[in-house]
């Protein structure tokens, strides 16, 4: 499983939805992905929300941006992440 973040911008139509059902819904397209989610905020600032999720790869990564865009009108721009003791090894002299 891949890490990704996800970050949300509202769109006034998409504020106008928002609700625990829209939520759920958005939790369900990334487990029929093959995913799950990790965990769920509100931002303040450039981006409005954000998800971390873990996905099989960047195939249903892209999958879940769409997915979530179509179903909730906000618009995601989605980035692969590793944890910094990973990447500690990779850069490694």
């Amino acid at each position: 499983m891949a890490i990704f973040f996800m970050f949300g911008k509202y769109t006034p139509d998409a504020l106008k939805e928002i609700s625990a059902s829209r939520t759920k819904q958005a939790v369900d397209v990334i487990n029929n992905l093959g995913g799950e989610v990790n965990a769920m905020h509100i931002l303040m600032g450039e981006y409005d929300l954000l998800f971390c999720v873990n996905l099989p790869g960047i195939e249903e990564a892209i999958k879940a941006s769409v997915e979530l865009t179509r179903l909730t009108g906000i618009t995601f721009n989605t980035c692969p992440a590793i944890a910094v003791e990973i990447f500690d090894r990779m850069a490694k002299k």
